[in-house]
């Protein structure tokens, strides 16, 4: 037994608020490392202490192990807590921590070797009998090799970053041509994300779900598991959706499936807190994927089925302690499902959005629980994952649980910049999810998002904030004019830009009431602005009346609709062309990053669609492709270089006749 008394938390965001909420309820004392770019995040003032280690670059600061384990001598802790992600299943590092005295939240050094690398994974378990996704995960990793082994395999086929997991790495390969770009990328990112750019491949096996058994273990040889959760709901390969019990699962899969992965848990020799992931396929069989040698982020829907705190228990298994339950003492009760609130615009291929947060309401309500680290004012950076919280409904049954989660999210409001909020509301109202039937490829197969025009009604309760913003004593002006002009109810011409798409409208106000008429052509709306109303509009459209909640960030105008945030601006006065870029043969850097390629060179001819950057931001690659067939004219950026929203990078000149 070893009686801890400080933790230290290695990680950022909400996991590692999560950790240090159950860290204090156990009367640890806390200790939170922060870096530059974080100084006022949430995790910083709800430690006992804080340390800076480094600039906001990740590798400089949270995949620091020298600095992290400097900052937990420096204050004295006894432990350290890796979160997920980040550090979490690198053993290089917790043997740093072992080496220095401090007791590691998680399994050995050895263990997170083995399992916590999915090729030599992969190689344990075909030992141990347990069945495994038909694939390649040799030490040869030249491009030739990886080539042959998929030809033999067949096509669709994953390749997959050996080390990590996030879906970062990973990558869908239906034909050979696509391969060597797939593979280049997938190296390119594990290499970047987890210092190992090692691949594996696997046979893809279309209508699979992809499910996880939570797993514990203690030092006195007891492993017991806690049910599964369903985790199909994926896009890019990253969990959006998760949900337990699986409602592919009944209980007699559930103990062969759980049977299997207590196995792998002992045959890995593991402690703690640990997920087997297996894919299910249609037919019933199920294979071994990996093993997440961590917490999960969606270990809360366990949480609620089963009434306990796993943080709680990765503590009091790391000082000694036994498993405080046997397998035949789990029960689960009623249903859970997870929804991962993204900074990301779905409308535009799920780009990572920047921002800060203008506004931030979050719902309440029976069985809803809200894992976050956002306040006003927060800032959300490029350097670190997009996510931003997650809402989780506990209910009787699944209907009630998705029902709870429906609403919570129809009351969250988080304005100042792009979310998924509403396209989670969609895919839990979707018929295929609230059957219980979507599997691996559901949101490939209906949700194929475009971007589409703003509805009319936006851009006139914006024109009507606008105005109140550009001339507050105006609405006093009609009343004061009235007897001197004979001009009174023609308004004022206004220019409002919705993503790009600019609406030409004209504003009346009615100073004795608050009252605006805002047309655009034909249609008209009434807003109304109570006096102390600071946050939200009324309109009245078609008699209907409806309320929007709406937020400033500088000249921009965030405006919660039903199609999620919106941003709004003010351009009755600028240049007609000013936002129009398609066609201009200029490659902007859609959001804050760094440059991880730029394939081409002053000179090069390229065509409508081929990429001419690649830059990296929030765990993801992305690619800037050409918008007009051209040649090359001039590369502003190379290859690591740090560069701003809408930077130009590649310039492109139209090529002669």
């Amino acid at each position: 037994m070893r009686r801890l008394r400080h933790v230290l938390v290695a990680n950022r965001g909400e996991i590692a608020v999560r950790i240090l909420r159950t860290a204090r309820a156990l009367g640890l004392r806390t200790t939170a490392v922060y870096s530059e770019a974080d100084a006022t995040a949430a995790h910083v003032s709800l430690a006992d202490a804080a340390v800076l280690i480094g600039p906001p670059q990740v590798s400089a600061s949270y995949l620091n192990t020298e600095r992290i384990v400097a900052a937990a001598r420096r204050v004295g802790a006894d432990a350290v807590h890796p979160g997920y992600g980040l550090l979490s299943e690198n053993p290089a590092f917790a043997r740093a921590c072992q080496a220095a005295g401090l007791c590691f939240i998680g399994p050995a050094p050895e263990t997170i070797e083995l399992m916590g690398n999915k090729g030599r994974a992969r190689i344990a378990m075909h030992a141990a009998g347990v069945p495994c996704v038909p694939g390649y995960d040799g030490a040869d990793q030249s491009d030739a090799t990886l080539l042959r082994e998929a030809t033999t395999l067949g096509f669709p086929l994953m390749v997959k970053a050996a080390a990590g997991g996030g879906g970062r790495g990973m990558r869908r390969v239906t034909e050979p041509a696509a391969l060597p770009e797939a593979i280049a990328r997938a190296r390119s990112e594990a290499q970047s994300g987890f210092g190992d750019g090692r691949l594996i491949l696997e046979r893809a096996i279309d209508g699979a779900r992809h499910v996880e058994i939570q797993v514990f273990a203690d030092a006195h040889s007891n492993v017991i598991h806690l049910g599964e959760r369903d985790c199909s709901v994926q896009r890019r390969f990253q969990k959006v959706i998760e949900e337990a019990p699986s409602p592919a699962v009944g209980a007699e899969l559930r103990a062969r499936m759980g049977a299997v992965a207590v196995l792998a848990a002992r045959r890995s020799g593991y402690l703690g807190a640990g997920t087997v992931e297996l894919l299910l396929a249609p037919d019933g069989s199920f294979y071994f994927l990996e093993m997440n040698t961590r917490l999960q982020v969606e270990h809360p829907v366990t949480e609620a089925l089963t009434g306990l705190d796993l943080v709680e228990w990765q503590f009091r298994i790391a000082q000694g302690e036994a498993l405080p339950l046997t397998q035949a003492d789990v029960h689960l009760h009623g249903h859970a499902i997870e929804a991962r609130l993204y900074a990301e615009d779905p409308a535009h291929g799920f780009v990572p959005q920047t921002g800060t947060i203008a506004r931030l309401v979050l719902p309440s309500g029976q069985g809803v629980r809200i894992d976050h680290w956002l306040a006003p004012g927060q800032e959300i950076s490029a350097h670190y994952d997009p996510l931003l919280a997650k809402i989780i409904a506990h209910g009787v049954d699944r209907e009630q649980a998705r029902l709870r989660l429906i609403a919570a999210l129809a009351a969250l409001r988080v304005l100042g910049l792009r979310t998924n909020q509403a396209f989670l509301g969609e895919v839990l109202a979707h018929e295929t999810f609230a059957s219980g039937a979507a599997a691996t490829d559901f949101l490939d197969r209906h949700f194929v998002h475009q971007p589409s025009a703003a509805p009319t009604t936006h851009a006139l309760v914006a024109a009507a904030l606008c105005f109140l913003k550009r001339a507050p004593t105006v609405t006093s002006y009609a009343t004061e004019t009235e007897g001197f002009t004979n001009c009174v109810g023609l308004g004022w011409p206004m220019t409002i830009e919705v993503d790009e798409q600019r609406h030409e409208l004209r504003v009346t106000p009615d100073g004795r009431c608050r009252e605006y008429r805002v047309r655009v052509g034909e249609v008209e709306v009434l807003a109304t602005l109570a006096a102390a109303a600071t946050d939200s509009v009324s309109v009245v459209v078609d008699g209907v009346r409806l309320r929007f909640d709406f937020a400033w960030v500088a000249e921009q105008l965030w405006l919660h609709t039903p199609a999620g945030p919106l941003c709004l601006r003010d351009v009755t006065h600028a240049a007609s062309d000013a936002t129009q870029a398609r066609g201009s043969g200029r490659a902007l850097a859609p959001m804050d990053g760094s440059v991880v390629d730029v394939p081409v060179r002053p000179g090069d001819s390229v065509t409508r669609g081929q990429t001419l950057a690649v830059v990296e931001a929030m765990k993801l690659e992305l690619r800037i492709a050409a918008d007009m067939d051209g040649v090359v004219h001039a590369v502003h950026v190379q290859r690591g270089d740090q560069v701003k929203a809408r930077q130009l990078l590649v310039e492109l000149q139209a090529m002669q006749a």
